[in-house]
C-alpha cells in the first residue's frame, strides 16, 4: 500500500513483523518495526493522514491504535480505517488471517469517537459483490469447507497469507466491479458490504 500512497506525500509505515519490514526496506521504503497498539516511534502531531488498512481486528487492544493515530495527526489531520465488517461472516479466512474480530458500523463509530475524532464518513465495502459473497461464505461454514492456503500466521517460511486462486476471467470482472464501486462510494455512502471504511478527522 505504501506505494500507492506516495504518489500524494512522503509515507512512513509501522509493522509489528519483521518478515514484512525487511522486505520494504530492502525496496527502499520508510517501515519501522514497532506495536501500534503501544507508543509508535513518531512525535505528537506530526502527520496529516495516517491509515489503519485491514489492521485493528487483528488486536484486541484495537482502541489504543486509534488513539495513537490521534497523538501523531495535527489538528485537522485525517485517520483512514478499513476493517471486516458482521461477526456473523466469521470464517476460515478470518483464522487464517490472525483476526480478532469483525465490526459493526456502531462498533466502529463508537470506537473512532472515544479515540476523539470526528467521523466524516463511514461505509461499507464490497457491495456489490456482497449479495453472492455473503451467502458463500455462510454456506461454507455450514458445510466446514476450509482452503488449504499457508498463512504467516502459522508458518514460519510463509511471508504472507496466500490468496485463494481465482480464474483469471473472474478476477477481470472483479476488478471492473470494484472500478464501478469505488465511483459510487466517492460519493454516496454504502448501504451493505463484507468491509467497513471510515475517515475520521483530529479536531
Amino acid at each position: 500500500m505504501i506505494h500507492h500512497l506516495s504518489r500524494y506525500g512522503r509515507v512512513k509505515g509501522i509493522e509489528v513483523d519483521p518478515r514484512p519490514v525487511a522486505m520494504a526496506q530492502a525496496r527502499g521504503y520508510d517501515v519501522r518495526q514497532g506495536d501500534a497498539t503501544r507508543s509508535i516511534p513518531f512525535p505528537d502531531a506530526s502527520f496529516d493522514l495516517v491509515t489503519a488498512l485491514d489492521v485493528i481486528e487483528h488486536v484486541d487492544e484495537d482502541e489504543a491504535i486509534l488513539r495513537e493515530a490521534y497523538r501523531v495527526l495535527r489538528p485537522g489531520g485525517i485517520f483512514a480505517v478499513t476493517t471486516p465488517a458482521f461477526q456473523w461472516l466469521w470464517s476460515y479466512n478470518d483464522v487464517l488471517n490472525g483476526h480478532k474480530h469483525r465490526y459493526t458500523p456502531r462498533e466502529l463509530r463508537q470506537r473512532a469517537k472515544r479515540a476523539g475524532f470526528r467521523v466524516r464518513r463511514l461505509t461499507f465495502g464490497f457491495f456489490l459483490v456482497f449479495p453472492l459473497s455473503a451467502p458463500l461464505i455462510v454456506l461454507r461454514n455450514w458445510l466446514g469447507r476450509k482452503q488449504e492456503l499457508s498463512s504467516y500466521h502459522f508458518e514460519e517460511d510463509a511471508y504472507q497469507v496466500e490468496m485463494e486462486p481465482v480464474a483469471p476471467w473472474l478476477n477481470t470482472l472483479l476488478r471492473g466491479v470494484g472500478r464501478i464501486e469505488a465511483a459510487m462510494v466517492a460519493r454516496v455512502n454504502l448501504p451493505i458490504g463484507t468491509s467497513l471504511m471510515c475517515v475520521g478527522e483530529k479536531l
